[in-house]
């Protein structure tokens, strides 16, 4: 692994490369990073680098933002196949339909969605800003797409008529709230951290919740000493990594990512060397989908 290392890092040097790893990814693929966080932060962190190339270990949406946000930069991204299910359950066919049938409303994609869907949109949000987002808006009705339970979240925190899409995260949406409670019961000393696409009553059983790069955050101030985590299990491997004193435990049942986890050395490697998988969105599409970004970050 030593020699893999080595060589993808002598590579990036020659390429001019910067490589960007999500909370998610596999933990050996922390060790090659440049920049480790969610999506967006990631996006943006990209922007602000002299990099000529960009590695995305992550999946497909992120890549385009990424080059959304950098267009004169090579985006790659190492595995091709790596793909967000729940981005895929809103398409711009879909967003057409939903501003038809509430012409009056805005809306609101989050930035787990593709780039024609941002287009479509109004304005982006991400986990951590969605209810100063929504509650920006002057208008009354909200379409947000595409996960119903981000959604659901949302509309606790704000007077807005949220109209949510069908959308969820297979990973989020697999913790439940007998399984919850019962690893409270065994841990009752534990705090529990969830995410904000956990289904409600997951959501209700939890001491704090926030998006992965909020966890981050919150650990800094915390005293607590041991946590349940209710977020995508490679999260864990992070909160090891950042706070070695503290014990982390996972939500059961422990939910896997697999489309994070099929980014690999091999392929990131391949991926430098043939500079191939790259990402690119037509100029039309990439400018709209960057209005609807760059109004959040006028928000935030």
């Amino acid at each position: 692994m030593k020699d893999l290392i080595g060589r993808i890092r002598t590579l990036k040097e020659e390429r001019g490369a910067v490589i960007l790893v999500h909370n998610y990814q596999r933990p050996e693929i922390y060790r090659i990073a440049d920049h480790i966080g969610d999506s967006f932060g990631l996006s943006k962190k990209a922007s602000e680098t002299g990099a000529e190339m960009i590695v995305f270990c992550g999946v497909d949406f992120m890549a385009e933002c990424a080059h959304i946000l950098s267009p004169g930069k090579t985006t790659l991204l190492p595995e091709i196949e790596a793909r967000c299910p729940m981005a895929a359950m809103v398409s711009v066919e879909d967003m057409r339909k939903l501003k038809g049938k509430h012409p009056e409303a805005a809306v609101v994609s989050y930035v787990n969605t593709s780039a024609g869907v941002k287009a479509e949109s109004d304005i982006c949000c991400t986990s951590s800003n969605a209810v100063k987002v929504v509650n920006s808006l002057d208008e009354k009705d909200v379409i947000f797409v595409p996960d119903h339970n981000l959604a659901n979240y949302v509309s606790r925190h704000t007077k807005k008529n949220i109209i949510p899409c069908k959308g969820w995260c297979y990973v989020h949406d697999k913790f439940s709230a007998g399984m919850l409670r019962r690893s409270k019961g065994i841990h009752p000393d534990a705090e529990v951290v969830v995410h904000p696409e956990c289904r409600p009553e997951v959501i209700d059983l939890a001491d704090n919740i926030f998006s992965t790069g909020g966890m981050l955050e919150h650990l800094k101030k915390s005293t607590s000493r041991k946590f349940i985590i209710g977020t995508e299990i490679g999260m864990i491997e992070r909160l090891k990594m950042e706070f070695p004193g503290r014990t982390f435990l996972s939500a059961p049942p422990a939910n896997i990512c697999l489309q994070m986890k099929k980014t690999t050395l091999n392929s990131v490697l391949e991926s430098l060397e043939k500079e191939q998988h790259r990402v690119t969105v037509p100029e039309d599409i990439r400018t709209r989908a960057k209005k609807a970004l760059d109004r959040m970050l006028e928000v935030v």
